[in-house]
């Protein structure tokens, strides 16, 4: 009998490698020239996910490669933080939104080809929702002063005038391709700027505001606008809002940390007759009784909005009753923050006899405000008979402890759903709540 012999002793038939395996290897070398994905299997797809190169052109994978470990691994490898949570557990959207934003933040007019962005919307646009914008920088010019005394390495940001003269990416390039946006968060600041610090670099021009306000209209899905830290003032404020006008999707409006005055505040009570606002936030701007008194008229007209938050304005009593008087007209509004004003014991009285008619709203924040004693016994005895307020924030407000004590316990049996107590014996969970009211 003639025996043959492998020339290596380890071989055995059992570490073939299946001629399938092989296949997938020729597949996953030569994807970039010729992609196929769609035709395997459940199996080899995961086997392709697990071993394809994530420096892929992304206009081959893209629209191509499913959902799942290959899009992990991307992500995974470009960011110290993925929490894919945040983007519905798609790994594929949270790159595909990671990059998108990134290549706006780092957009420079006039130097950098804005098709480089754009060719990234027809690839991208199925799967952004969010799109959250933390910087836009700036055009940039050689300074010769620079030049000279740095050898010629230095660019600084073109910003030589109070005024801000410079215009950022234009968004109305693109926003109306994105048919499944749904969120947009945007800051117009320059991050990490060093030594070229300007005031300019942390505001919307009026271009930018204009062409802002156009791309939002054109944004027929958008829900959610969110402006922050960028010297929103009157005039840019009564611009965007005549852009928002009748938007028929826009439900979350954030105009948060800017400089939006009493004119802005009266655009955007025209803003609560005529949109589907359901939540508004001016926190932290320069709104005083007269746009209080415009938000309060829209307030009693308006259907639809349940959340107002001006905290931290200017807004005093005449503007505080206004608002108040409005909440008697509204029977929708849950929530309403009026913390870190100006506010008096005129206003928590006029609150008093506002919410034995009202049942709607569920928590009201007026801390940081001058109360009062008074003030603060109104509220008290107005929760003898409201049994529908949840939350009542009342520290820094001149509340005494026996006050506090007993909105605690009536605040806890309204969210038991129970009656009020009146004794004034405390367990631990009332306990909590007094630490938290005064």
């Amino acid at each position: 009998m003639r025996r043959f012999f492998a020339e290596d002793p380890n071989w055995t038939l059992d570490t073939v490698t299946p001629l399938s395996d092989l296949c997938l290897q020729s597949i996953i070398e030569h994807f970039a020239e010729k992609p196929i994905f769609k035709e395997l299997s459940p199996t080899q797809k995961d086997y392709v996910q697990q071993r394809l190169s994530t420096s892929l052109p992304l206009h081959v994978t893209a629209g191509l490669v499913d959902d799942g470990t290959y899009w992990e691994r991307c992500c995974r490898e470009r960011w110290d933080l993925c929490d894919v949570s945040e983007y519905e557990h798609s790994w594929r959207r949270m790159y595909l939104e990671r990059h998108v934003e990134s290549a706006i933040e780092l957009y420079i007019p006039q130097v950098t080809d804005a098709k480089d962005v754009l060719d990234l919307v027809p690839l991208c646009k199925n799967y952004i929702k969010r799109l959250d914008i933390a910087q836009l920088l700036t055009p940039v010019k050689e300074n010769q002063e620079e030049e000279e005394e740095q050898d010629k390495l230095s660019l600084v940001l073109e910003t030589h005038s109070d005024k801000p003269c410079v215009d950022r990416f234009n968004f109305n390039t693109m926003l109306h391709h994105l048919t499944c946006l749904e969120e947009l968060h945007l800051m117009y600041r320059v991050k990490q700027c060093g030594m070229n610090f300007e005031w300019p670099m942390f505001e919307m021009t009026d271009t930018d505001c204009e062409n802002l306000g156009k791309a939002v209209k054109s944004c027929r899905t958008l829900k959610v606008l969110q402006i922050h830290l960028s010297k929103v003032e009157d005039n840019k404020c009564r611009t965007l809002v005549r852009y928002l006008l009748d938007h028929p999707s826009l439900k979350v409006l954030d105009l948060s940390h800017n400089q939006i005055g009493d004119r802005g505040a009266r655009a955007l009570g025209k803003l609560l007759g005529s949109s589907k606002l359901e939540t508004l936030t001016l926190y932290d701007n320069s709104i005083g009784d007269p746009g209080a008194k415009a938000i309060g008229h829209a307030l009693s007209k308006n259907p639809r909005l349940w959340s107002l938050n001006l905290a931290l304005n200017r807004v005093q009593d005449d503007g505080g009753e206004a608002l108040v008087s409005g909440l008697m007209k509204n029977s929708l509004l849950l929530h309403l923050n009026l913390a870190a004003n100006e506010l008096t014991t005129r206003t928590a009285v006029a609150l008093h006899e506002a919410l034995l008619c009202n049942n709607s709203l569920k928590a009201i924040n007026l801390s940081g405000n001058n109360l009062g004693v008074d003030g603060v016994k109104a509220l008290e005895e107005m929760l003898h008979h409201n049994t529908s307020i949840t939350e009542l924030d009342i520290r820094l407000t001149e509340a005494r402890e026996k006050s506090a004590s007993v909105i605690a316990q009536a605040l806890l049996a309204n969210q038991r759903g129970l009656e009020p107590k009146k004794s004034t014996t405390e367990d631990s969970e009332v306990k909590d709540a007094v630490n938290k009211a005064s």
